[in-house]
């Protein structure tokens, strides 16, 4: 494959995806394809789940990082190689090293997940922690890499990289050859331009229609400006495409491959991820469920059948607990009250039960007394609630209000 940053044409070609595949043959799954019954209805036409969650190291990374370093000379193999990620490059690379019996370092930032950088140790690397954000650790890695002589791992910008996340696309056209859109969620852009390298190719009718994060969407303004542009400070709950500046090589095929780029918001991406939890039963992470976010947020704007790439599945449990709440309240299945009581034995109780009796589950109670806008016999009691979603929310606040409560906005 050639790589030259002044060639403004597409640099991998279906010839490389396919020798990637065959290069990939028992060293990657063949992920599942699933129906979403749900999806489907919102859409109005089938919707498909590619589950690269399911893939090994739990995301694709795995098909483009083995590509790389199985395609580097006996000396550079020898030098080792070395990479810089907060996830799920980390662990494929640690993998396709391992796999390959190649010494890999990855350099990870000191606020990683535990449970990703256990998985990297695991998978064979030697993980070294430096700096607070992935910016500090990619120029840690990269020093390294001038140091020692070893092969920096790019996650995004290299055609090998792309050729091998380019198997996705295959292996869509395989299982669903009768798709008309793949959505496929971006960071740096590899993952997409392999897709749209390999299914243009085979299928120029079928759109291929990219999804950013809003905090974190760089190729809205590199495609308006024909280069790539950084954007400052990126910031989003999907780790796993919060880069700030598109890759050079996925670029290119993006701007010409690629039909369109839609961004979705925070509380889109919580509401998908809860979405795949709850109806698909798959566990995935806010940059895999980020595809599904976009049905969401314009189910009619998409022609069926509809394949979307759920790209990774390694979410920490903490920050899982924590999306999961904020895609409930998103779908209106919390509800916050604050009311005004006289403080005498019992009323609380009271409350409870007109509560109960609206069928609503009490999270948390809050009961303040000392404030100074209290009256002497008058306390304050904030609750947060479970509710069946908008329609029951409102049934709980005329409940209330048919009780003789006062709800204080």
């Amino acid at each position: 494959m050639s790589y030259s940053t002044a060639d403004p044409s597409p640099t991998v070609t279906l010839d490389d995806v396919r020798g990637a595949q065959k290069m990939l043959s028992g060293v990657a799954r063949v992920t599942a394809m699933e129906g979403s019954r749900h999806l489907s209805q919102l859409v109005g036409a089938p919707v498909h789940l590619k589950c690269e969650n399911l893939q090994r190291t739990g995301s694709f990374k795995l098909r483009g990082a083995y590509v790389r370093i199985a395609g580097l000379l006996p000396e550079e193999r020898a030098a080792g190689v070395v990479a810089a990620s907060a996830g799920n490059h980390a662990q494929g690379v640690a993998l396709a090293s391992s796999l390959l019996g190649v010494h890999s370092t990855v350099f990870m930032p000191k606020g990683a997940a535990l449970p990703k950088i256990s998985a990297t140790r695991e998978y064979g690397a030697d993980v070294r922690l430096h700096g607070q954000v992935v910016d500090e650790t990619l120029a840690a890695a990269q020093e390294y890499a001038c140091e020692t002589g070893a092969v920096f791992i790019h996650p995004f910008d290299h055609p090998d990289i792309v050729a091998g996340q380019g198997t996705v696309g295959l292996e869509i056209l395989e299982q669903c050859p009768e798709v008309r859109t793949i959505v496929v969620g971006i960071g740096g852009g590899g993952l997409i331009a392999g897709i749209a390298t390999a299914v243009k190719a085979l299928r120029p009718d079928v759109r291929v229609v990219g999804v950013q994060a809003e905090g974190a969407a760089a190729y809205p303004p590199s495609l308006a400006a024909g280069r790539p542009v950084s954007v400052g400070n990126p910031a989003t709950m999907a780790d796993g495409i919060m880069v700030g500046r598109p890759g050079d090589v996925p670029f290119r095929i993006v701007r010409d491959l690629v039909d369109e780029v839609r961004t979705v918001s925070e509380d889109a991406l919580s509401a998908a991820l809860l979405l795949c939890l709850e109806r698909a039963k798959l566990v995935v992470e806010p940059a895999g469920a980020s595809p599904v976010a976009a049905l969401l947020s314009e189910p009619d704007g998409f022609e069926g059948p509809v394949v979307a790439v759920l790209s990774g599945g390694n979410v920490d449990p903490v920050l899982m607990q924590r999306i999961l709440r904020h895609g409930m309240a998103a779908q209106g299945r919390y509800l916050a009250v604050r009311l005004r009581l006289t403080d005498r034995p019992g009323v609380l109780a009271s409350l409870l039960g007109v509560l109960s009796a609206a069928d609503a589950n009490v999270l948390d109670v809050s009961h303040v007394r000392t404030d100074p806008r209290l009256g002497l016999t008058e306390a304050e009691v904030e609750l947060h609630l479970e509710t069946k979603g908008p329609v029951h929310c409102a049934e709980v606040g005329h409940a209330l209000r048919d009780a003789g409560y006062t709800v204080i906005d």
